[in-house]
């Protein structure tokens, strides 16, 4: 199985002479429900850690000892996709939605403390073999590894996330950790990733405009604008609602979804400046995870294989992972490097 980016709506380098100087290309992972194993790349699957080295936990102080179970909100999801599935004019009967009530419960686990470890959770893992923008790992690492916390307690603000990134030469684990810790309540279910494989395609990108040089960024603004006021102007003058132009943020620069490498979107808030703390180099885009693979801003960008496919909207979230305000984070990495700490950014 494969999935195929449709060509972009427009010729964006003949639109905005000068851009082709900017391109780049990212890796669009799309994650799809499957049962990966450890020597998979993948979302929410199994991953390949030695058993005699320790599971990443966080150890910042915050509550954590009431919230809803995992296995718990996998279950749930299963009910809710096949009631879906089954009957999308009314979806779940009386008696599921009883146990989707029961499965939704919160509940408290006994003399957990505020201090005591908590197993983080495996988002993700990649191998460098299977997607071709994936920055290098320190020396000869092949294998990128992506946790975090169940819990937004962390930070300045007590309210943001906690992400730890592990690289590893893969070849080096001969025996493989068969049952990690899983912490027994979790905080947001956002944070729980549904098993995905993936089938990774390179695509050309473009950086987000309020990165590009100024001119050139001005020029796309203008007739970005021009084609506003034309279609204001059109609709007063006819009264039917005008045809959406494909635009540079949504159909014709970064695509959207789970991806690797590229260039980041600055959506949410002004481009800000991600320089390495170690060594003041300036970061460049090493992932993004993604609320959803498309919305209704980026139909653009949906699939071939997906086209017109019953519960499209429902296939636009594969991994059921939701960041933030079903926004995206974006991680960083130091190209000098890629051994010091990254950061990251939500939008």
């Amino acid at each position: 199985m494969t999935r195929t980016t449709p060509p972009r709506p427009l010729d964006v380098e003949k639109l905005y002479p000068g851009l082709a100087a900017h391109r780049g290309t990212t890796t669009r992972l799309h994650p799809q429900p499957g049962t990966p194993g450890v020597t998979d790349s993948s979302v929410g699957g199994p991953l390949l850690w030695p058993v005699d080295e320790p599971w990443p936990v966080c150890t910042e102080p915050h509550p954590r000892a009431h919230g809803r179970r995992p296995a718990d909100i996998h279950r749930a999801r299963r009910i809710l996709g096949d009631a879906w599935a089954r009957d999308p004019a009314s979806g779940p009967t009386d008696e599921e939605r009883e146990l989707l009530t029961e499965l939704e419960r919160e509940h408290r686990v006994a003399d957990l403390s505020d201090t005591d470890p908590l197993p983080m959770l495996g988002v993700a893992q990649l191998y460098r073999r299977d997607v071709p923008d994936l920055r290098p790992g320190p020396e000869d690492h092949d294998l990128l590894q992506v946790f975090w916390c169940p819990f937004d307690r962390h930070g300045r603000t007590g309210y943001g996330m906690s992400v730890r990134l592990v690289w590893r030469r893969s070849w080096e684990v001969t025996e493989v950790l068969s049952t990690p810790p899983r912490p027994e309540v979790v905080g947001y279910e956002g944070y729980v990733a549904e098993p995905c494989v993936l089938y990774p395609e390179q695509v050309v990108t473009y950086p987000f405009a309020g990165t590009l040089p100024e001119e050139l960024c001005a020029r796309i603004e203008a007739a970005e604008e021009a084609l506003e006021e034309a279609a204001e102007a059109a609709y007063e003058e006819t009264g039917e609602e005008p045809v959406d132009e494909p635009g540079y943020q949504y159909d014709l620069s970064i695509p959207p979804g789970w991806r690797a490498g590229g260039f980041a979107s600055w959506h949410l808030t002004d481009p800000a400046r991600m320089d390495c703390a170690s060594c003041a180099t300036p970061m460049e885009l090493l992932l993004t995870v993604d609320s959803s693979e498309w919305d209704g801003g980026s139909r653009s960008w949906i699939p071939l294989e997906e086209h017109g496919l019953p519960g499209e909207s429902r296939s636009a979230t594969p991994t059921e992972v939701t960041v933030g305000r079903w926004g995206e984070l974006n991680i960083f990495a130091c190209p000098g490097d890629p051994g010091h700490p990254h950061r990251w950014s939500i939008q």
